[in-house]
This record gives structure tokens, sequence and C-alpha cells, in this order.
């Protein structure tokens, strides 16, 4: 998929058919987060991923939205060491992850932590490594199709501020 056309027509989705992702599929998805950027290359992310309903319910457990996770066939948790820069790191990777997964039309939701210190238990992290998202994965339930518009009318369709509104130019 072109890439302008991936970026318009990535949607946040919750609602998952209960398919399996195929290994190969989930491997390219992981993939993308591995390539990520960040600052001074320090790589200060750990990708864990979580199939097993036991699991996903756990971290189901710590989430603001847990049938997100409960209903998607695969969690992706990011967890990092370091400060703010590794936290923008992991926002990094995570969006290479969903804008890959769309590329293979697997849908994704970034989903919040409430509960950090439940969500570091659930993923037996390390005492100096911090809980940053939850990337719910999944077939959508209901089929999109990212060619039915172009690029600009995804843009148009977005509800989202105008660029110019978003932008200011200095000088």
């Amino acid at each position: 998929m072109d890439v302008a056309l991936s970026i318009a027509s990535k949607r946040d989705v919750r609602d998952y058919d209960p398919r399996p992702i195929p290994d190969e599929v989930l491997a390219r998805i992981l993939d993308a987060g591995r390539l990520a950027g960040s600052a001074r290359n320090a790589q200060p992310w750990e990708l864990i991923v979580a199939r097993d309903p036991s699991d996903r319910a756990r971290l189901a457990e710590a989430a603001y939205s847990p049938r997100n996770l409960t209903d998607a066939p695969v969690v992706v948790a990011i967890a990092v060491r370091g400060g703010a820069m590794a936290m923008f790191d992991a926002g990094r990777a995570a969006q290479n992850m969903m804008l890959a997964a769309w590329g293979e039309g697997v849908a994704s939701c970034p989903n919040g932590i409430a509960d950090p210190e439940r969500a570091a238990a659930a993923l037996g992290l390390a005492e100096d490594q911090c809980p940053v998202i939850l990337l719910s994965l999944g077939y959508p339930r209901t089929r999109r199709d990212p060619s039915r518009w172009d690029r600009e009318e995804w843009s148009r369709r977005a509800s989202r501020r105008p660029l110019h509104r978003v932008v200011r130019f200095l000088s």
C-alpha cells in the first residue's frame, strides 16, 4: 500500500475478527517496530507479545479499555528504559507497527495504561522498565478497504483539525 494512503486511511479499530494473525505477518509488524528510529540509536524499547487469552486478560486489567485487549487476537506491549526521549521513541515504534499492520490488512488501536504497576507485573518487567502503551492488533470484524478513496478523500473525511489550524510557521 502507498505510504500516504496508509497514513490517511488508517483508523483505530476496536472490533476484531477472532481469526489469528499468521506468524509471518506478525513478524513483519514487530520488525517495523524494531526498525523505528531512536535517540542516539538507543532502542530503549522491548516489544512484549501477548497471544494467550489469559495473558491478554491480565493486561486488560491494567488498561483503560479492557475489551480492546481481551477481544484482540494479539496485544503488543511496549516497555522502555529511560526518560522522556524513550517515551517518544516508544511512540515511534508503535506508529511504525500500526502502519505496518494496516499495510498487511491488520487493524490496531493504542490502549492507555490506567495501572502501570499492574501492567508491569503482568508483563514481568524489570524494576527499571516502564510500560508505555498496549497495542491491540487483529483483522477488523468489518472489512475496511483503504483503496475505497484516494489519500485526499481519506484526509477530507478524517475527524481532524485542518492543517492550517495545527501548523504555524515562524517568520
